[in-house]
């Protein structure tokens, strides 16, 4: 056991080595950050959700820090493309540890968590499954008509910028609104966005598949740091002893996912993670809807 002085509670540290490798694990198996898997793994250990928002971030600054020295190598990351979400991100990051304050100190903070962690896990997860079973079924995507469409859109708003890397010559609108609302889920979900953020860069920004996983990275990492800087500083969530252990378990985690992830078919592995969310927001939705057996904590601690 080990005495986490932000969170003020005892914790098994092999338990968090085992989840947060788990969760890294599972990363490095399909291939995507995660935040949105570790903050409700925190959430079900029994960490307060302010601090688990909080301190979950410094894992996908870790795990994308990583990624990002493999793409520059790569020559992957549309550096002109990140920098603008990143600035979109960190406006974005700044409102959200603002609305973030303002919940925690009406006391609603909990409750919000869970309900956008309850839409967004059977939202997501329902969409890549059924994705998995139109793939493993042989029928297509149809996503030509949202690719048209968008590309229309951003073709028309104003302030156009080229990227080169990207050979994309589109308003620089969609990129910043995007990054800003990366930016405020960052901040009150503790997650790096990547789940969102890929698939907008690949049908509404129109990226090429080959600079979208750097891009994103490069995005992620800046936003999470200034993300962890500002709960830091503005609502002292942030346990570095916490923050340790999921870095050291969701980084070796990442490297054994990794590896058995490469003779997996994509379909099998995205359909696995869809049910794996679903059955997550299905947690959410019984802690909001049955009720507690205690209703009142005394000396929780939460200042």
């Amino acid at each position: 056991m080990i005495y986490l002085p932000i969170a003020e509670m005892p914790v098994n540290v092999l338990l968090v080595l085992l989840v947060s490798g788990a969760v890294g694990f599972v990363s490095g198996l399909v291939g995507v950050g995660g935040g949105f898997i570790m903050t409700p793994a925190l959430i079900f250990l029994g960490i307060p959700g302010p601090v688990a928002v909080a301190t979950g971030a410094s894992q996908i600054a870790a795990t994308s820090f990583s990624g990002i020295m493999t793409q520059t190598r790569r020559k992957s990351v549309d550096w002109r493309m990140g920098m603008l979400l990143s600035a979109g991100g960190i406006l974005g990051s700044i409102s959200g540890v603002g609305l973030f304050q303002r919940l925690l100190n009406i006391g609603q903070l909990d409750l919000i968590i869970s309900i956008l962690f309850l839409v967004f896990l059977a939202g997501i997860g329902g969409l890549m499954l059924a994705e998995s079973i139109r793939v493993m079924r042989g029928k297509s995507q149809g996503g030509g008509r949202l690719n048209r469409s968008a590309k229309a859109v951003a073709h028309r708003l104003p302030f156009r910028v080229k990227f080169p890397r990207s050979g994309l010559y589109v308003s620089a609108l969609p990129p910043l609104a995007l990054g800003f609302g990366i930016g405020v889920l960052a901040a009150i979900m503790g997650v790096g966005g990547g789940f969102i953020l890929i698939p907008a860069m690949i049908y509404l920004l129109r990226m090429p598949t080959n600079v979208v996983i750097g891009t994103s990275l490069f995005q992620v990492l800046v936003v999470t740091c200034v993300t962890i800087i500002l709960q830091a500083t503005a609502t002292q969530r942030v346990d570095l002893v916490l923050a340790a252990l999921l870095m050291l378990g969701g980084v070796v985690g990442a490297q054994f996912g990794a590896r058995l992830g490469a003779g997996l078919k994509g379909e099998h592995l995205r359909a696995l993670l869809g049910l794996i969310l679903i059955v997550a927001s299905l947690k959410f939705l019984s802690d909001l809807v049955i009720p507690p057996q205690e209703f009142y904590v005394l000396g929780a601690g939460m200042r």
